[in-house]
């Protein structure tokens, strides 16, 4: 018994603390991740129980209902994330992956009623982590193109000098640019070709959701009606490189508390282990004694 209480508290403390580092963004459970998946074996399981759960999900999302405006947005942030996935298949794969840890409940039910809060608590946590990955995919590509805005807006500046053809000095670009960026301009640059290039331009700022990329896209689309933007892209890139220094400090500036925080919960999580096997150790033994 008291065996079997070590393994299931190790166990939780595990769990506990992947999903803590993973809402911290420790940047080593990436790494972490990447070794766990080296292995064949492991990477056909974990494929085969994703594909169940798909199927599980596909099935189910027939019967979630969803209000138009609700399902209209997801489906944009699915398709901006690039996640290929309905609205409510989404929603239902999250529930599934929910349902699959709160089953749990039922075996350690039997074994360790104490351990029922901890298992619906963590499958909680599991559906608004898995429900909040479009919107996390999104802020990911949004912040990597922000990233590149700078860079981008000096070499618009440069080309002014020079034409003021928008589709050839983005094309020219995208050779050079990010994963994100590079597949946003390829798809604008195709849109651009069979449609209006202002329109194309719009459509771009709108899958990105961007108040930088707006700016950009206002000086693109007034370059494409013939004004003289070269003062602007020039003010637009000072002022991008102080908005790219703000960021640097305020990423500096957050290391530290997030350290100290992990440190704090790590500990509490030991503690609570611990207390946990010494209660029920504590428990049995007073049993004994009456």
């Amino acid at each position: 018994m008291i065996f079997l209480l070590i393994i299931f508290g190790v166990t939780l403390a595990a769990g506990l603390f992947l999903l803590l580092a993973n809402a911290l963004k420790i940047p080593y459970l990436k790494t972490s991740k990447a070794v766990m998946n080296t292995g064949r074996e492991d990477k056909k399981l974990s494929k085969t129980i994703e594909a169940i759960m798909l199927g599980i999900a596909a099935r189910l999302g027939q019967l979630i209902p969803m209000d138009k405006h609700k399902r209209t947005r997801l489906e944009s942030t699915l398709k901006s994330a690039g996640i290929k996935m309905t609205p409510e298949t989404f929603t239902a794969h999250a529930l599934v992956k929910a349902l699959a840890i709160g089953l749990l409940a039922i075996p350690c039910g039997f074994v360790i009623p104490l351990a029922i809060p901890f298992i619906v608590i963590l499958a909680v946590a599991v559906y608004f982590r898995e429900t909040g990955k479009a919107d996390e995919k999104m802020r990911e590509k949004r912040e990597a193109i922000e990233q590149e805005l700078p860079r981008f807006v000096a070499t618009v500046e440069q080309e002014l000098k020079t034409s003021r053809d928008v589709l050839s000095i983005m094309e020219n670009y995208k050779k050079h640019a990010g994963v994100h960026f590079s597949y946003e301009l390829d798809v604008t640059c195709a849109d651009m070709r069979s449609s209006s290039y202002e329109a194309a331009l719009t459509r771009f700022e709108a899958r990105i959701g961007s108040a930088q990329l707006s700016d950009v896209v206002r000086g693109l689309v007034s370059v494409i009606r013939g004004d003289d933007s070269a003062v602007y892209f020039k003010m637009l890139a000072h002022d991008f490189k102080l908005i790219e220094l703000q960021r640097l400090k305020a990423q500096a500036q957050k290391i530290p508390p997030k350290i100290r925080v992990f440190s704090f919960g790590m500990l509490m999580l030991f503690l609570l282990t611990y207390l946990f096997v010494m209660g029920m150790q504590l428990i049995d033994s007073l049993g004994t004694m009456m």
